[in-house]
Protein backbone atom coordinates (compact mmCIF):
# COMPACT_ATOMS: atom_id res chain seq x y z
CA UNK A 1 0.00 0.00 0.00
CA UNK A 2 1.12 3.76 -0.83
CA UNK A 3 0.77 6.30 1.44
CA UNK A 4 0.92 9.74 1.19
CA UNK A 5 1.22 12.07 4.33
CA UNK A 6 0.11 15.52 3.98
CA UNK A 7 0.85 18.40 5.89
CA UNK A 8 1.53 22.57 5.93
CA UNK A 9 1.20 25.07 8.23
CA UNK A 10 -1.87 26.36 9.34
CA UNK A 11 -4.62 27.99 6.91
CA UNK A 12 -2.93 26.67 3.89
CA UNK A 13 -5.46 24.44 2.90
CA UNK A 14 -3.55 20.72 3.90
CA UNK A 15 -6.81 19.36 4.66
CA UNK A 16 -8.47 20.30 1.18
CA UNK A 17 -5.21 19.24 -0.75
CA UNK A 18 -5.79 15.76 0.98
CA UNK A 19 -9.25 15.64 -0.04
CA UNK A 20 -8.40 16.18 -3.32
CA UNK A 21 -5.71 13.96 -3.60
CA UNK A 22 -7.78 11.09 -2.41
CA UNK A 23 -10.99 12.24 -4.83
CA UNK A 24 -8.80 12.02 -7.46
CA UNK A 25 -6.88 8.77 -6.40
CA UNK A 26 -10.57 6.76 -6.17
CA UNK A 27 -11.57 8.26 -9.40
CA UNK A 28 -8.78 7.26 -10.89
CA UNK A 29 -9.63 3.26 -9.77
CA UNK A 30 -7.50 3.50 -6.33
CA UNK A 31 -9.43 2.08 -3.35
CA UNK A 32 -8.56 4.97 -1.24
CA UNK A 33 -8.65 5.64 3.13
CA UNK A 34 -8.38 9.69 3.90
CA UNK A 35 -7.79 9.57 7.57
CA UNK A 36 -7.62 12.82 9.05
CA UNK A 37 -6.40 14.08 12.87
CA UNK A 38 -9.00 17.07 12.45
CA UNK A 39 -11.22 17.34 15.51
CA UNK A 40 -13.78 19.07 13.12
CA UNK A 41 -15.33 18.00 9.85
CA UNK A 42 -13.23 19.84 8.08
CA UNK A 43 -12.74 17.22 5.62
CA UNK A 44 -16.14 16.50 4.90
CA UNK A 45 -16.63 20.14 4.30
CA UNK A 46 -14.55 19.76 1.76
CA UNK A 47 -15.79 16.14 0.08
CA UNK A 48 -19.56 18.00 0.16
CA UNK A 49 -20.28 14.94 3.13
CA UNK A 50 -20.33 14.65 6.44
CA UNK A 51 -17.21 12.52 7.94
CA UNK A 52 -17.74 10.26 11.55
CA UNK A 53 -15.50 8.73 14.07
CA UNK A 54 -15.68 4.92 11.89
CA UNK A 55 -14.81 4.25 8.16
CA UNK A 56 -17.53 5.31 6.05
CA UNK A 57 -17.49 5.50 2.28
CA UNK A 58 -17.60 9.19 0.50
CA UNK A 59 -17.59 7.67 -2.73
CA UNK A 60 -16.68 4.65 -5.23
CA UNK A 61 -13.38 3.42 -4.08
CA UNK A 62 -13.54 6.39 -1.44
CA UNK A 63 -13.57 6.18 2.53
CA UNK A 64 -13.42 8.50 4.90
CA UNK A 65 -12.16 8.11 8.48
CA UNK A 66 -11.78 10.58 11.31
CA UNK A 67 -11.07 8.42 14.27
CA UNK A 68 -12.35 9.10 17.68
CA UNK A 69 -9.52 9.44 19.96
CA UNK A 70 -11.99 9.45 23.29
CA UNK A 71 -13.36 6.52 22.62
CA UNK A 72 -10.51 4.57 21.90
CA UNK A 73 -9.10 5.86 25.18
CA UNK A 74 -11.85 4.72 27.25
CA UNK A 75 -11.41 1.25 25.50
CA UNK A 76 -7.43 0.98 26.44
CA UNK A 77 -8.56 2.21 30.25
CA UNK A 78 -11.55 -0.67 30.84
CA UNK A 79 -9.17 -3.19 28.97
CA UNK A 80 -6.19 -1.94 31.67
CA UNK A 81 -8.46 -2.01 34.52
CA UNK A 82 -9.51 -5.45 34.01
CA UNK A 83 -5.47 -6.65 33.24
CA UNK A 84 -5.12 -4.96 36.31
CA UNK A 85 -8.05 -6.15 38.39
CA UNK A 86 -6.00 -7.90 41.24
CA UNK A 87 -3.33 -5.32 42.18
CA UNK A 88 -6.13 -2.38 41.89
CA UNK A 89 -8.58 -4.50 44.40
CA UNK A 90 -5.78 -5.35 46.67
CA UNK A 91 -4.89 -1.52 46.49
CA UNK A 92 -8.53 -0.78 47.30
CA UNK A 93 -8.40 1.47 44.26
CA UNK A 94 -11.93 2.69 43.02
CA UNK A 95 -12.69 2.04 38.77
CA UNK A 96 -13.58 4.43 36.72
CA UNK A 97 -16.46 4.43 34.55
CA UNK A 98 -16.13 4.99 31.03
CA UNK A 99 -18.57 7.31 31.01
CA UNK A 100 -16.45 9.53 33.49
CA UNK A 101 -13.35 9.43 31.46
CA UNK A 102 -11.64 12.19 29.23
CA UNK A 103 -8.58 11.99 27.13
CA UNK A 104 -5.51 13.01 29.02
CA UNK A 105 -2.99 14.96 27.12
CA UNK A 106 -0.64 12.62 24.09
CA UNK A 107 -4.05 10.00 24.24
CA UNK A 108 -5.14 12.14 20.85
CA UNK A 109 -1.97 11.93 19.31
CA UNK A 110 -1.39 8.30 20.17
CA UNK A 111 -4.86 7.17 19.34
CA UNK A 112 -4.53 8.71 16.09
CA UNK A 113 -0.87 6.85 15.44
CA UNK A 114 -2.44 3.15 16.06
CA UNK A 115 -5.34 4.12 13.42
CA UNK A 116 -2.84 4.90 11.04
CA UNK A 117 -1.61 2.06 11.58
CA UNK A 118 -4.18 -0.14 11.61
CA UNK A 119 -5.23 1.68 7.79
CA UNK A 120 -1.90 0.64 6.68
CA UNK A 121 -1.55 -2.57 7.43
CA UNK A 122 -5.49 -2.92 5.84
CA UNK A 123 -5.52 -5.02 2.91
CA UNK A 124 -8.79 -2.97 2.11
CA UNK A 125 -6.97 -0.02 0.43
CA UNK A 126 -4.39 0.52 -2.25
CA UNK A 127 -3.56 4.29 -1.00
CA UNK A 128 -3.59 5.95 2.47
CA UNK A 129 -3.96 9.88 2.30
CA UNK A 130 -3.50 10.75 5.84
CA UNK A 131 -4.56 15.01 6.74
CA UNK A 132 -1.90 15.17 9.62
CA UNK A 133 -2.22 18.06 12.17
CA UNK A 134 -0.24 21.71 10.78
CA UNK A 135 3.27 22.23 11.16
CA UNK A 136 4.93 22.03 13.93
CA UNK A 137 2.39 19.59 15.66
CA UNK A 138 2.82 17.56 12.91
CA UNK A 139 6.69 16.98 13.18
CA UNK A 140 6.13 16.40 17.08
CA UNK A 141 3.59 13.91 16.07
CA UNK A 142 6.03 11.72 13.72
CA UNK A 143 9.10 11.72 16.09
CA UNK A 144 6.46 10.29 18.90
CA UNK A 145 6.92 6.52 18.00
CA UNK A 146 10.89 6.61 17.61
CA UNK A 147 10.98 9.01 21.34
CA UNK A 148 8.64 6.42 23.04
CA UNK A 149 10.31 3.68 21.89
CA UNK A 150 13.85 5.02 23.21
CA UNK A 151 12.46 6.05 26.85
CA UNK A 152 10.81 2.30 26.98
CA UNK A 153 13.83 0.82 26.11
CA UNK A 154 16.45 3.20 28.62
CA UNK A 155 13.60 2.72 31.56
CA UNK A 156 12.75 -1.41 30.97
CA UNK A 157 15.79 -2.69 29.30
CA UNK A 158 14.51 -6.07 27.19
CA UNK A 159 17.07 -7.78 28.31
CA UNK A 160 16.54 -7.54 31.74
CA UNK A 161 13.33 -9.46 31.22
CA UNK A 162 15.70 -12.15 30.71
CA UNK A 163 15.83 -12.92 34.12
CA UNK A 164 12.54 -13.28 35.52
CA UNK A 165 13.03 -15.88 37.03
CA UNK A 166 15.79 -14.70 39.35
CA UNK A 167 13.82 -11.28 40.10
CA UNK A 168 12.46 -12.26 43.55
CA UNK A 169 16.13 -13.48 44.64
CA UNK A 170 17.56 -10.20 43.46
CA UNK A 171 14.51 -8.36 45.37
CA UNK A 172 15.53 -10.32 48.65
CA UNK A 173 19.10 -9.40 47.89
CA UNK A 174 18.94 -5.52 46.89
CA UNK A 175 15.69 -5.03 49.62
CA UNK A 176 14.09 -3.41 46.80
CA UNK A 177 10.70 -4.44 44.82
CA UNK A 178 11.99 -5.61 41.72
CA UNK A 179 9.22 -4.64 38.44
CA UNK A 180 6.79 -6.85 37.58
CA UNK A 181 5.90 -9.18 34.78
CA UNK A 182 3.05 -7.54 33.65
CA UNK A 183 4.90 -4.12 33.70
CA UNK A 184 7.74 -6.01 31.19
CA UNK A 185 4.57 -7.15 29.03
CA UNK A 186 2.87 -3.82 28.71
CA UNK A 187 6.02 -2.30 27.83
CA UNK A 188 6.96 -4.88 25.15
CA UNK A 189 3.13 -4.57 23.62
CA UNK A 190 4.06 -1.01 23.36
CA UNK A 191 7.31 -1.50 21.58
CA UNK A 192 5.44 -3.51 19.36
CA UNK A 193 2.60 -1.17 18.53
CA UNK A 194 4.82 1.69 18.14
CA UNK A 195 7.17 -0.63 15.84
CA UNK A 196 4.57 -0.93 13.74
CA UNK A 197 3.84 2.83 13.65
CA UNK A 198 7.41 3.43 12.68
CA UNK A 199 7.65 1.04 9.86
CA UNK A 200 4.74 2.65 8.38
CA UNK A 201 6.41 6.47 8.62
CA UNK A 202 9.86 4.91 7.03
CA UNK A 203 8.68 2.27 4.21
CA UNK A 204 9.75 3.07 1.07
CA UNK A 205 6.27 3.46 -0.55
CA UNK A 206 5.26 6.40 2.27
CA UNK A 207 5.62 9.61 0.85
CA UNK A 208 5.43 13.54 2.12
CA UNK A 209 4.07 16.15 0.61
CA UNK A 210 4.05 19.54 2.35
CA UNK A 211 0.99 22.43 1.41
CA UNK A 212 1.48 25.76 1.60
CA UNK A 213 0.67 29.08 -0.22
CA UNK A 214 3.65 30.62 -1.92
CA UNK A 215 4.71 33.83 -0.17
CA UNK A 216 7.04 34.78 2.77
CA UNK A 217 5.37 33.38 5.25
CA UNK A 218 4.88 29.90 3.48
CA UNK A 219 8.63 30.18 2.41
CA UNK A 220 9.72 29.94 5.92
CA UNK A 221 7.09 27.29 6.96
CA UNK A 222 8.70 25.21 4.09
CA UNK A 223 12.04 25.62 5.06
CA UNK A 224 11.50 24.85 8.61
CA UNK A 225 9.36 22.41 7.65
CA UNK A 226 12.17 20.46 5.18
CA UNK A 227 14.70 20.28 8.05
CA UNK A 228 12.44 19.06 10.47
CA UNK A 229 11.60 15.95 8.48
CA UNK A 230 15.08 15.33 6.79
CA UNK A 231 16.25 15.43 10.71
CA UNK A 232 13.56 12.62 11.15
CA UNK A 233 14.83 10.95 7.54
CA UNK A 234 11.56 11.64 6.22
CA UNK A 235 11.79 13.72 2.74
CA UNK A 236 9.49 15.86 1.11
CA UNK A 237 8.24 14.00 -2.13
CA UNK A 238 6.41 17.12 -3.31
CA UNK A 239 5.40 20.84 -2.62
CA UNK A 240 1.87 21.15 -2.99
CA UNK A 241 1.91 25.53 -3.68
CA UNK A 242 -1.67 25.84 -3.24
CA UNK A 243 -3.85 29.26 -3.88
CA UNK A 244 -2.23 30.07 -6.71
CA UNK A 245 -3.28 33.76 -8.15
CA UNK A 246 -4.02 34.09 -11.70
CA UNK A 247 -2.84 36.04 -14.37
CA UNK A 248 -3.68 40.15 -13.71
CA UNK A 249 -3.16 43.37 -14.95
CA UNK A 250 0.33 44.38 -13.46
CA UNK A 251 -1.35 47.64 -12.16
CA UNK A 252 -3.79 45.96 -10.75
CA UNK A 253 -4.12 44.96 -6.73
CA UNK A 254 -2.82 41.17 -7.88
CA UNK A 255 -0.05 42.26 -9.49
CA UNK A 256 1.98 42.77 -6.65
CA UNK A 257 0.82 39.50 -4.77
CA UNK A 258 1.12 37.91 -8.17
CA UNK A 259 4.70 38.77 -8.74
CA UNK A 260 5.80 38.13 -4.89
CA UNK A 261 3.79 34.57 -5.45
CA UNK A 262 5.80 33.92 -8.67
CA UNK A 263 9.31 34.91 -6.59
CA UNK A 264 8.61 32.09 -4.11
CA UNK A 265 7.45 29.59 -6.63
CA UNK A 266 10.98 30.29 -8.21
CA UNK A 267 12.69 29.51 -5.68
CA UNK A 268 10.97 26.26 -4.95
CA UNK A 269 11.21 25.13 -8.01
CA UNK A 270 15.07 25.18 -7.81
CA UNK A 271 15.10 22.64 -4.77
CA UNK A 272 11.49 20.53 -4.89
CA UNK A 273 9.05 19.16 -7.03
CA UNK A 274 6.12 21.66 -6.96
CA UNK A 275 2.40 21.08 -7.99
CA UNK A 276 0.76 24.57 -8.44
CA UNK A 277 -2.77 24.01 -7.54
CA UNK A 278 -4.91 26.77 -8.52
CA UNK A 279 -6.74 29.43 -6.32
CA UNK A 280 -10.70 29.17 -7.46
CA UNK A 281 -11.72 32.39 -5.96
CA UNK A 282 -13.72 30.61 -3.28
CA UNK A 283 -13.54 27.60 -0.60
CA UNK A 284 -13.03 24.61 -2.31
CA UNK A 285 -16.58 22.67 -1.48
CA UNK A 286 -17.68 19.33 -3.11
CA UNK A 287 -16.27 16.89 -5.45
CA UNK A 288 -16.42 19.28 -8.07
CA UNK A 289 -14.64 22.17 -7.01
CA UNK A 290 -11.79 19.24 -5.61
CA UNK A 291 -11.22 18.25 -8.85
CA UNK A 292 -10.98 21.32 -10.53
CA UNK A 293 -8.33 21.57 -8.21
CA UNK A 294 -6.47 19.30 -10.38
CA UNK A 295 -4.20 18.03 -7.58
CA UNK A 296 -1.90 14.49 -8.50
CA UNK A 297 -2.83 12.02 -6.78
CA UNK A 298 -0.13 8.73 -7.20
CA UNK A 299 3.46 9.39 -7.36
CA UNK A 300 4.69 6.51 -10.04
CA UNK A 301 8.46 6.93 -8.39
CA UNK A 302 8.45 6.42 -4.56
CA UNK A 303 10.38 8.40 -2.86
CA UNK A 304 13.43 6.89 -0.54
CA UNK A 305 12.77 7.34 3.12
CA UNK A 306 15.36 7.24 6.25
CA UNK A 307 18.89 7.88 6.48
CA UNK A 308 20.65 5.03 4.45
CA UNK A 309 24.16 4.10 6.19
CA UNK A 310 26.52 5.57 3.51
CA UNK A 311 29.46 5.17 5.71
CA UNK A 312 32.39 4.34 3.29
CA UNK A 313 35.97 4.89 3.36
CA UNK A 314 37.62 8.42 2.58
CA UNK A 315 40.90 8.87 0.88
CA UNK A 316 42.26 10.10 4.47
CA UNK A 317 41.13 6.47 5.62
CA UNK A 318 38.38 7.69 7.61
CA UNK A 319 34.65 6.24 7.64
CA UNK A 320 32.25 9.27 6.43
CA UNK A 321 28.25 9.37 7.15
CA UNK A 322 26.11 11.43 5.02
CA UNK A 323 23.21 12.85 6.48
CA UNK A 324 20.66 15.10 4.10
CA UNK A 325 19.63 18.38 6.20
CA UNK A 326 18.45 20.91 3.49
CA UNK A 327 17.50 23.99 4.78
CA UNK A 328 20.70 23.85 7.91
CA UNK A 329 22.29 26.13 8.91
CA UNK A 330 25.89 25.61 10.22
CA UNK A 331 25.42 28.11 13.60
CA UNK A 332 22.64 26.34 14.37
CA UNK A 333 24.56 22.94 14.23
CA UNK A 334 25.21 20.82 17.48
CA UNK A 335 26.27 17.13 17.89
CA UNK A 336 27.31 15.12 20.58
CA UNK A 337 28.44 11.64 20.95
CA UNK A 338 27.03 9.16 23.82
CA UNK A 339 27.91 5.95 24.01
CA UNK A 340 26.46 4.79 20.57
CA UNK A 341 24.24 7.34 20.28
CA UNK A 342 24.71 10.75 18.12
CA UNK A 343 22.52 13.86 19.63
CA UNK A 344 22.06 16.09 16.52
CA UNK A 345 20.49 19.98 17.25
CA UNK A 346 19.35 21.71 13.82
CA UNK A 347 17.57 24.72 14.39
CA UNK A 348 14.74 24.08 16.71
CA UNK A 349 14.51 20.18 16.08
CA UNK A 350 16.64 17.74 17.60
CA UNK A 351 17.54 13.85 17.60
CA UNK A 352 18.80 11.32 19.35
CA UNK A 353 19.78 8.31 16.99
CA UNK A 354 22.10 5.10 17.17
CA UNK A 355 24.90 5.02 15.14
CA UNK A 356 25.33 2.38 12.84
CA UNK A 357 26.99 -0.84 13.63
CA UNK A 358 30.66 -0.01 11.79
CA UNK A 359 30.67 3.40 13.09
CA UNK A 360 30.16 2.21 17.18
CA UNK A 361 34.06 1.10 16.58
CA UNK A 362 35.43 4.73 15.47
CA UNK A 363 35.91 7.73 17.26
CA UNK A 364 34.59 11.17 15.72
CA UNK A 365 37.02 12.65 13.92
CA UNK A 366 35.18 16.08 12.69
CA UNK A 367 32.19 16.89 10.99
CA UNK A 368 31.11 19.42 8.05
CA UNK A 369 28.00 20.67 6.85
CA UNK A 370 28.45 20.88 2.53
CA UNK A 371 25.57 21.54 0.43
CA UNK A 372 22.65 20.68 2.45
CA UNK A 373 24.34 17.13 3.90
CA UNK A 374 26.15 16.89 7.22
CA UNK A 375 29.10 14.83 6.76
CA UNK A 376 30.50 13.21 9.77
CA UNK A 377 33.65 12.02 9.87
CA UNK A 378 35.14 8.81 11.96
CA UNK A 379 38.15 7.56 12.74
CA UNK A 380 38.42 3.55 13.34
CA UNK A 381 39.31 2.84 17.34
CA UNK A 382 42.59 0.32 17.37
CA UNK A 383 41.21 -1.26 20.22
CA UNK A 384 37.91 -1.91 18.55
CA UNK A 385 38.47 -2.25 14.76
CA UNK A 386 39.53 -5.79 13.57
CA UNK A 387 43.07 -5.44 12.55
CA UNK A 388 44.33 -7.48 9.19
CA UNK A 389 44.94 -10.85 9.46
CA UNK A 390 43.29 -11.70 12.64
Amino acid sequence: MRTILITGPGGSGRTTVAAATALTAAREGHRTLLLSADRTDTPGAALGTATGPAPAPVTDHLTAWRPDAGARFRADLTAFQTRAAGVLDLLGAARLDAEEVTPLPGAEELSFLRALRDAALSERYDLLVVDLPPLPQALALLALPEELRRYLRRLLPPERQAARALRPVLGRLAGVPMPADWLYETAARWDVELAAVEAVLTDRDTAVRLVAEPGPAGADAVRAATLGLALRGLPVEALVANRILPEAAPDSWLGSLLAQQRKTLADWQEAYDVRPVPHLGRDPHGPDDLAALAVPAVNPVPTPVGWPVTDRLAEDGVLVWHLPLPGAIRDELDLVRRGDELLITAGPYRRIVPLPSALRRCTVAGAALRDGELRIRFAPDPDLWPAAGR
